[in-house]
């Protein structure tokens, strides 16, 4: 399929430009002014509006299995909400169970996902260690393009990942030219804290956060950054959502850490007022990990979203209707965590970053694309718009102007978190590979049209580290 995006303005995280855009068997072939038409192409008029590369969001669970349910959007609902909202890749989880082979759950979560109508890939947690793990990370990096793994620091007693396996699978990383990440949560505070409140007879969803103040992330994400640092791995922290994380990340980075930070759309702009909501339905449909914070904390990760110690935006996408949350109707402890955003994320952003002041275009186009596609190593294939690029592209209309709401989502769950939100600025169309997907509010798109990304390990930045690891090793003296 041949489109030609006429008449727009450009914008990519380094520059902005007036251009055309020519986008042929699914890459970018040409750009620039008055390009020619080619016979049987598909105009886009792009007038007034700009031309950005595709949204990444990299942290969703589409059909996860997860707290005796499974999350109700699965790989084609998802990334289709998604491209409606101009996001046209996703990373997404392998999360083994305790003691599950790890290739296993990566073959069934790739099985899963072959219903994705949008590209796709996959980090892949660390749930256990022993000697098959090791070698299955490596399988993973060298055979399947796997560069990041995640750790849980909390959920005990289910995926945990303790301190001995975070030494063990980082240091596997680094051999790999892989990035580890983190949930950074103390699992064990929070297992205590759970049931001192639930033991004090708080039931309801106000107890959640209660149980994850925001020590207990600081706490944790100061943990994983003091280890890799030892270890000398880079490290990125998945959802930060307090001051006290922030400060470790930017503590770090400030000492010449490469320690990188993800924000969520809705920890940016949902206080913790919710898990007030007299309403069960409500305030348990907000119930995710961590929780949202206060309107003190949602300044803080502004400040660090501008000053770029935060460099992505993200959503943790993972649906759960009120028929899963209601499990945890008498207990807290047992409502599946998660909220939804992947269609949402990008307008919100604009209209709360962009539209305030709090972010230039181009900025905006690095938090949300490209910052994602160089730190997970796909850059310049995905998060730019320049020749050779995958043509996975959003057309942004800056006057348009949208009302959020479950009732006319395309994410399947039966809440927004940002519902009633009147947002300034929209996609008007959505390119992925090539493919004209999304059009003036009609999706039109083909179950399996995406494809699995390959993300090639960071082997020269990693070789360096080696060999300084190396020279820092103690010599033994001779007496």
């Amino acid at each position: 399929m041949t489109v030609l995006i006429k008449g727009g303005t450009v914008v990519n995280a380094e520059q902005s430009f007036q251009a055309d855009v020519l986008c042929q068997d699914g890459v970018i072939t040409a750009v620039g002014k008055s390009l020619d038409t080619p016979k049987g192409a598909t105009v886009v008029d792009a007038g007034g509006q700009y031309v950005m590369p595709g949204g990444i969001d990299p942290h969703t669970h589409m059909q996860l299995p997860f707290m005796g349910t499974v999350a109700s959007e699965d790989f084609y609902t998802g990334t289709a909400a998604g491209l409606a909202g101009g996001t046209t890749m996703i990373i997404d989880f392998v999360i083994p169970n305790p003691q599950q082979n790890i290739m296993d759950a990566y073959r069934q979560w790739r099985e899963w996902a072959e219903k994705s109508v949008s590209d796709y890939s996959f980090h892949v947690a660390v749930t256990w260690w022993d000697d098959t793990v090791y070698e299955d990370m490596g399988t993973l990096v060298r055979d399947h393009g796997v560069n990041s793994f995640k750790h849980f620091m909390a959920y005990k007693g289910a995926i945990m990942a303790d301190d001995e396996i975070l030494v063990n699978s980082f240091s596997r990383a680094l051999e790999l030219g892989a990035i580890p990440t983190v949930h950074a949560e103390n699992g064990e505070l929070v297992f205590r804290l759970q049931q001192e409140l639930y033991d004090k007879g708080i039931t309801g969803p106000e107890g959640h956060p209660l149980s994850r103040p925001p020590e207990v992330e600081g706490e944790a994400a100061n943990r994983a950054i003091r280890i890799a640092e030892v270890l000398r791995v880079p490290l990125y922290v998945v959802h930060n959502s307090c001051r006290q994380s922030l400060e470790a990340i930017t503590r770090a980075r400030n000492e010449g850490q490469r320690v990188f930070g993800e924000v969520l759309a809705g920890h940016l702009l949902i206080d913790d007022s919710v898990y007030r909501d007299p309403d069960f339905e409500a305030a348990a449909a907000h119930v995710m990990s961590p929780p949202f914070r206060s309107k003190e904390n949602q300044e803080a990760l502004w400040h660090g979203l501008q000053s770029g110690n935060l460099q992505t935006t993200a959503t943790d996408h993972c649906c759960f209707c009120a028929d899963q949350k209601a499990a945890g109707k008498d207990d807290f402890r047992l409502i599946p965590n998660g909220t939804a955003g992947i269609e949402n994320r990008m307008e919100v952003l604009w209209h709360h970053g962009v539209g305030t002041g709090r972010l230039t275009m181009n900025e905006f186009v690095k938090v949300t694309s490209t910052n994602a596609a160089q730190i997970f190593n796909i850059y310049p294939r995905k998060g730019c718009v320049s020749i050779g690029a995958d043509a996975d592209i959003v057309v942004w209309d800056p006057a348009a102007s949208k009302t959020i709401s479950a009732k006319t989502h395309h994410q399947n769950i039966d809440y927004n978190i940002f519902e009633g939100m009147t947002v300034t600025g929209c996609a008007s169309h959505t390119i992925s590979r090539g493919h004209v997907v999304y059009a003036n509010g009609k999706l039109d798109v083909e179950r399996g049209a995406g494809r699995y990304v390959d993300r090639p390990p960071f082997a020269p930045y990693y070789d360096a580290l080696k060999i300084q690891a190396k020279q820092a090793e103690p010599v033994a003296v001779r007496r």
